[in-house]
């Protein structure tokens, strides 16, 4: 495990960088420092552990290519326990790893080779959402949302079953619930929920909204009596069935 402990003066959060190309480590690490972030470094899976039960991290960024346990097993494990924004880092050519990553709960990924400053702004852009500003989504200005039986808190970015049990949600996952709660009933083709969502600019074969949409079904549907709450409309998009209630 390796540590970085130079901070800026305007320290904008600690960023753990997961990579075995210690070389890209450094590249990473000297830009992100250069823009007022504390950075640690991992080259593996159980450093990535280490670290994160040693310090408080605002953001990963993590290779999916990694020895050992792959950084997408490493992002599944993560997300058990932690809604940590996670940014992964893939090859062009490795389109069923990017998918696979975020089926498991990455938030974006950057593809190699890539360009520091880009990876920036998607670094902020995920830290703005996970924080609360400038969300992708505008929340409504009553913090309780009820729908089926769930209760879904804004303001504390806590989602609850019928039940009561306590429903982890990645940043994506929130942004893109928040977008069916605001439309409820309403069909939404893929361009409008990228829109609204603000995720990744996406090409006609780019899955990435469909993965969002699949991990937020398994979410919201995990009782064997649960009615469908996000249906498929063939050709046209998706709809948020249930009636929905702000409080």
């Amino acid at each position: 495990m390796e540590t970085n402990t130079a901070s800026s003066p305007n320290d904008h959060g600690n960023i753990l960088v997961v990579d075995d190309d210690a070389d890209i480590r450094l590249l990473v690490s000297k830009f992100l420092q250069r823009h007022g972030y504390h950075v640690h470094t991992a080259s593996d899976a159980r450093s990535l552990r280490e670290t994160l039960k040693r310090f408080s991290i605002d953001a990963i960024i993590l290779d999916v290519m990694l020895p050992g346990i792959s950084g997408i097993q490493a992002c599944r494990t993560i997300r058990q326990t932690s809604s940590v924004p996670i940014i992964l880092l893939t090859a062009r050519s490795e389109e069923d790893f990017r998918v696979s990553g975020l089926e498991g709960g990455a938030d974006d990924y950057v593809t190699k080779p890539f360009s520091p400053r880009e990876l920036l702004a998607r670094l902020r852009s995920v830290l703005r959402r996970s924080r609360g500003g400038d969300l992708n989504t505008t929340p409504p200005d009553r913090n309780r949302i009820l729908f089926d039986g769930w209760v879904f808190d804004t303001q504390r970015r806590e989602l609850n079953t019928p039940e009561g049990v306590l429903i982890d949600l990645s940043t994506g996952e929130y942004n893109l619930l928040v977008t069916f709660l605001e439309h409820a009933n309403r069909v939404l083709s893929r361009e409008m929920l990228m829109e609204f969502a603000k995720m990744r600019a996406s090409d006609p074969f780019d899955r990435t909204i469909d993965v969002q949409i699949s991990r937020l079904r398994r979410k919201l549907e995990i009782s064997e009596n649960a009615e469908q709450i996000i249906k498929t409309v063939r050709n046209a998009g998706y709809v948020f069935l249930p009636k929905v209630t702000f409080e």
